[in-house]
């Protein structure tokens, strides 16, 4: 029989069709597989066997009378534990949160129930999604399942590692900086940050519109798939993108012959692993097999910029955690997330503006670009998976080396970005190409990924149950 735990949602979906297997089967195989492996990579806070598998039987019933929600009834989910979801506490990764179950869901997670996925599991993050890797003072440290003393990455680290383990074949996460992009690419999945307001969110994040909800997943077809659901407006929102009646799975495979595809190695003077850009200028050679023009540009200048605007926005927003709890309960904070919330309370209002017309500046910069370049392609990140207890890499020189600024940029700009897995490199660790077009061209970066995904063969870590 088919391993249940290693197959795509559309894997899945074909199965319970074709009456092969049902959503009973493989919610009680993903089941016994977090039993058995969750407790080695820490992805998952919280695990709801008896919902999950009410839900499976209900789902079951749905296909035996040929009448599944979408195709995704059946499918099992885990769920970022910053993203609201009835029943569950909404810890955000802190000591200092109320634990009590929420009484709502957030509109991703109202859009997945309402199209039939199981939600079986809450993952890991950060403490209120912070930083890049993933560890927290209420769950401890989350690993990677292609490797358990390296990072899975973050904050989304806790979706990622679930995924990438076969701990079920979607995740939700959330992007402020690159926190769906990062884990994604260190764990060797698909990873989407639509364009901002594509898919709603509620409650708004104290990142305002840097914050992203977005899926992460085994397949591009998966991510589409789970765009459909979750793009469908919801009115708690407070700054939505206008609604589209589109299905972005339609045209997926139509390749990218003829598309003008601008390569970014570096966003300004960085260290770049030489895997990496081996891997990225690999994918950008087989996306000039398939036809598309490739050609070797320069990022606009304001975008060597974007690692301290984007620090100045995230830092103030942290500061308001300051004020939502006592002074005499802030040294309880991860320390990590205290130092960055003091000194973005430290800043003063000059500094703020300054980044504000600084970020439109970069945002028409880019707008520009995409008016002249169908696609912009890059590394992800310019760095490896790193060991855990590392809240960054290192470079070659030993001293910590921020890799994050080539996906916050997008988050600064709005635009659509996806990250999908190039050819393993030399070390056998992923890698990750991030594709990115003008907005509201959330189709087109999934094309393009799909087009790389079927040009190149997928792998999936090996962790035996």
């Amino acid at each position: 029989m088919t391993d249940l735990t290693q197959a795509s949602a559309a894997g899945l979906s074909g199965l319970y069709r074709s009456r092969s297997a049902s959503p009973i089967e493989a919610v009680t195989a993903i089941l016994a597989r977090a039993e058995a492996v969750n407790p080695r990579i820490n992805a998952l806070t919280l695990i709801d066997a008896d919902a999950a598998l009410a839900a499976a039987r209900a789902s079951e019933a749905r296909w035996r009378r040929g009448e599944p929600l979408s195709p995704l009834d059946g499918v099992p989910v885990s769920i970022k534990e910053l993203v609201r979801a009835k029943g569950w506490p909404n810890s955000m990764g802190s000591q200092l949160t109320d634990k009590s179950p929420a009484t709502e869901d957030a509109p991703a997670v109202a859009r997945l129930r309402e199209a039939g996925a199981i939600l079986y599991a809450q993952n890991t993050s950060p403490e209120y999604g912070f930083k890049g890797v993933t560890d927290s003072p209420l769950h401890g440290i989350t690993r990677n399942p292609w490797n358990l003393d390296l990072t899975p990455g973050g904050s989304s680290g806790g979706s990622g590692a679930a995924v990438a383990a076969g701990l079920g074949p979607l995740a939700i996460g959330t992007d402020g900086g690159g926190s769906v992009r990062i884990p994604s690419t260190f764990c060797g999945l698909v990873g989407l940050k639509a364009t901002y307001g594509r898919i709603p969110a509620w409650p708004p994040s104290m990142h305002g519109d840097l914050a992203n909800t977005g899926p992460m997943t085994r397949t591009t077809l998966d991510c589409a798939l789970m765009l459909n659901q979750l793009s469908r407006p919801d009115p708690r929102d407070p700054f939505p993108a206008q609604p589209e009646d589109k299905d972005y799975t339609a045209g997926l495979d139509a390749g990218v012959k003829g598309l003008k595809i601008g390569l970014v190695m570096k966003f300004g003077d960085v260290f770049l692993d030489p895997e990496v850009e081996a891997g990225v200028t690999a994918a950008a050679r087989t996306f000039a097999d398939l036809g598309a023009v490739v050609e070797p540009i320069f990022a606009p200048p304001q975008s060597a910029e974007a690692g301290q605007i984007f620090v100045v926005h995230w830092f103030s927003a942290l500061q308001r955690l300051l004020q939502l709890y006592p002074a005499d309960q802030h040294e309880r904070f991860d320390p990590g997330l205290l130092q960055q919330a003091r000194i973005g309370e430290q800043y003063p209002v000059q500094t703020l503006v300054d980044a504000m017309v600084a970020r439109r500046e970069l945002s028409t910069a880019w707008n520009l670009l995409l008016t002249d370049y169908d696609l912009v392609i890059s590394p992800t990140l310019n760095v490896l998976p790193f060991p855990v207890g590392q809240p960054f890499p290192t470079g070659p020189d030993g001293k910590p080396n921020p890799g994050w600024s080539n996906t916050a940029l997008f988050n600064l700009t709005r635009h659509p970005a996806i990250t999908t897995p190039a050819k393993l490199g030399a070390s056998g660790l992923p890698i990750g190409v991030q594709i990115i077009a003008a907005h509201y061209r959330d189709d087109l970066v999934l094309r393009a990924s799909a087009a790389l995904e079927a040009a190149q063969a997928r792998t999936f870590p090996v962790l035996p149950a």
